[in-house]
């Protein structure tokens, strides 16, 4: 499998225009003159590819449709670019030095490429069409300003996440279920025996998504952090066995959870409930 270092290897395999810079890389598709299909490749850079009107060879009875695509190193490109040379778009190509040095700016979606595309509406391409050009004006002159060609790129990437938000609530069903398995998957985590506290990793791995994605998604739905809720779970966890299980002291109850220190338990319980754990079982015991 073909994996390209730089713009430059990968625009003359694609056929696309030479890279003006190597940490930035913006153009226009024109694809009548870029190949259409290819083995599963791979890029040691971020892509974001938005297609209008595309649409595939293999299915040419299916709609076109209009979307954001995202790729991001160690993610293989599969044949996936078999399509009718119709479509018309542009792309933006950054290295991972750019990414790493202004992390703040990218936030999560680059590695949405592993899940799904970001499928706009007329006024969204319109939208986003106008960013781009203006980003496309300033990497095409001749004075090119670094800072200036950034501050388009944050433009454009708080409007996919202004469209993924618009995009995550018009299939709720779609969504749910993941939600559902998350919280369904904290269940079966303290149903069998544990020795460390849960993660988002964990649970993202365990569902088939990146962290990234995965907290976005649960962010969206309940208000609260997949980290929060995790925390929401073991404290609801917590108070069960202080109330339920007398003859355990705090120290058996923090390693049953996970907690590796029983200190730490107890400042996590106080700080998420406003008692330390024996002050919570004396009040619930009074109450009774």
């Amino acid at each position: 499998m073909k994996v390209f270092k730089d713009f430059a290897s990968y625009n003359t395999f694609m056929g696309m225009s030479e890279p003006l810079d190597e940490d930035i890389d913006v153009g226009y598709y024109d694809p009548p003159n870029i190949i259409l299909g290819s083995d599963p490749v791979m890029v040691d850079f971020y892509r974001i590819s938005i297609k209008i009107k595309f649409k595939r060879k293999a299915t040419p009875f299916a709609e076109s449709i209009t979307a954001v695509f995202f790729n991001s190193p160690d993610l293989v490109i599969a044949p996936g670019w078999d399509a009718e040379p119709t479509y018309t778009g542009m792309y933006l190509q950054l290295s991972k030095k750019v990414i790493d040095q202004n992390r703040f700016l990218f936030k999560t979606y680059l590695d949405y490429g592993q899940h799904e595309a970001l499928y706009l509406t007329e006024e969204e391409v319109d939208e986003i069409s106008a960013v781009f050009g203006l980003l496309f004006k300033y990497y095409g002159s001749e004075k090119k300003q670094f800072g200036v060609l950034l501050s388009y790129v944050n433009v454009l990437i708080s409007l996919v996440e202004a469209f993924y938000k618009r995009q995550f609530s018009t299939d709720p069903k779609q969504y749910n279920r993941i939600v559902t398995d998350f919280q369904q998957s904290l269940v079966e985590y303290y149903n069998q025996p544990t020795k460390q506290l849960p993660n988002v990793q964990y649970f993202a791995d365990a569902l088939g998504l990146t962290a990234n994605y995965l907290g976005d998604i649960i962010k969206h739905y309940t208000q609260r952090s997949a980290l929060e809720n995790i925390h929401d779970f073991i404290i609801i966890k917590a108070k069960e066995l202080l109330e339920q299980n007398a003859e355990m002291n705090t120290t058996e109850v923090a390693y049953e959870l996970g907690f590796e220190y029983p200190n730490y338990f107890s400042k996590f319980f106080k700080k998420q409930v406003g008692l330390s754990p024996k002050e919570y079982r004396l009040q619930r015991i009074n109450k009774e």
